[in-house]
């Protein structure tokens, strides 16, 4: 157990494998959102970069597949990661994911492949 909440970054596919489908990258949004609650449920404070980066790009008149997307995705989870105490890194081929596990192990942050390795907070921490 820990005794104070980190902020854990969620790091998985999001446009990777999609070739710029809406749906696909929805549901690999999805897919990253799905681990927030058990984060949350064990004390902690889940964050995904794209939950930053997309409305960045939207104020700007710009969307995930627009040539601005690769200015604003990877740098916001990297500034992101300077905030973070760790990453949760799912499955699945994401060149900006494994970007963010580098920096965090650059960094000393730990990185947790399963949901289940994050440390919880002791019950009367969670609140």
């Amino acid at each position: 157990m820990t005794d104070k909440p980190m902020l854990i970054l969620i790091a998985g596919p999001y446009r990777s494998g999609t070739g710029g489908d809406p749906q696909a990258m929805a549901a690999n949004l999805a897919r990253l959102e799905a681990a927030a609650w058990p984060i949350f449920a064990a004390g902690h404070l889940p964050v995904i970069g794209e939950w930053i980066a997309l409305p960045v790009l939207h104020s700007a008149g710009a969307g995930p597949t627009d040539p601005l997307a690769d200015q604003v995705l990877y740098p916001a989870a990297d500034r992101l990661l300077g905030h973070c105490d760790a990453v949760l890194r799912l499955p699945g081929d994401s060149a900006g994911a494994d970007q963010d596990v580098a920096t965090a192990r650059r960094r000393g942050l730990p990185v947790y492949y399963d949901v289940a390795d994050i440390p919880r907070l002791a019950k009367e921490e969670v609140g």
